[in-house]
């Protein structure tokens, strides 16, 4: 097959590898079936230019009719852009992963530093361990987190103990980003250099969100294909995060707007997606 280029959501153009869709195909459990058959009507439709976002919607569109489970979970980076507009939703997702570790969490605290005060997004303790999480949220792709984040954020996280805030020294501090999106490379390098914890869709390598989540079962309700964007917005709206938190929740579903006819066919998506959970999994 002759080369071919894609347009990607920054607008640069990279050609096209078919590696890369059969890697985020097996990701989602894609059968070696499945994976062929969409291979096959995928290339029958690719043209120079051609969007990775039509590339993804007919690859998603295929899985669904054939696995609604795991064009969910081939559905995960969509389905955290749309958490909505305000990142807070995908603050309360991220805050969830850490009480999955045993972690007592608090979400959105304002704290006085030395010089001015701060809101923290997310304050986690567990044994003699204390971390702050900021977390960058972005609803649209093509987007990424440069240095200016990481120098902003550590001049905030050391004003706070700078002010005292840690008044134990067995007490070890972390300090972390976590985006839905990627960093910059020099985002990277002072997260390293000043021991900042970095996460996002793609870092780190092995352990990065996306790692997480597949590994934990740990996703997002707006990654289900049986719920309509308003019943995922409602949910969201009413403090529900997780799938495992709304696909056998009956009475949250009805208010949700979900009719009965339905309500079966969205515990079967969703116990299929949270069989696996490791509760044991560490970040």
């Amino acid at each position: 097959m002759k080369k071919i280029y894609v347009t990607k959501a920054s607008g640069e153009l990279e050609e096209f590898s078919e590696e890369k869709l059969i890697h985020s195909l097996r990701r989602a459990n894609a059968s070696d079936t499945q994976i062929h058959s969409i291979l096959e009507s995928i290339a029958s439709k690719l043209y120079d230019g051609i969007t990775t976002d039509k590339i993804y919607k007919e690859a998603f569109r295929l899985l669904k009719s054939q696995s609604k489970p795991n064009a969910a979970r081939y559905n995960l980076k969509r389905g955290m852009m749309q958490m909505g507009t305000s990142g807070f939703p995908f603050e309360r997702f991220v805050a969830e992963l850490f009480k999955a570790q045993g972690y007592a969490t608090v979400v959105g605290s304002i704290i006085p530093g030395k010089c001015i005060q701060h809101e923290v997004d997310i304050i986690a303790e567990k044994q003699h361990q204390l971390v702050f999480v900021e977390c960058k949220y972005r609803n649209q792709s093509g987007f990424s987190v440069d240095v200016k984040n990481p120098l902003y954020i550590h001049s905030r996280f050391q004003d706070i103990l700078d002010n005292g805030f840690i008044k134990d020294d067995n007490i070890r501090f972390e300090g972390w980003i976590a985006t839905n999106t990627k960093f910059t490379e020099d985002a990277i390098a002072f997260g390293r250099c000043k021991d900042i914890r970095m996460l996002s869709w793609n870092y780190p390598n092995n352990n990065s969100l996306k790692d997480i989540v597949d590994k934990t079962g740990l996703y997002p309700l707006t990654c289900l294909t049986t719920l309509t964007r308003f019943e995922k917005g409602w949910l969201l709206d009413h403090n529900y995060i997780l799938v495992q938190q709304v696909y056998n929740n009956a009475n949250a579903l009805r208010e949700a707007g979900v009719t009965e006819n339905r309500l079966e066919k969205i515990y079967q998506e969703g116990q299929q997606l949270c069989q696996d959970i490791q509760q044991s999994y560490n970040y």
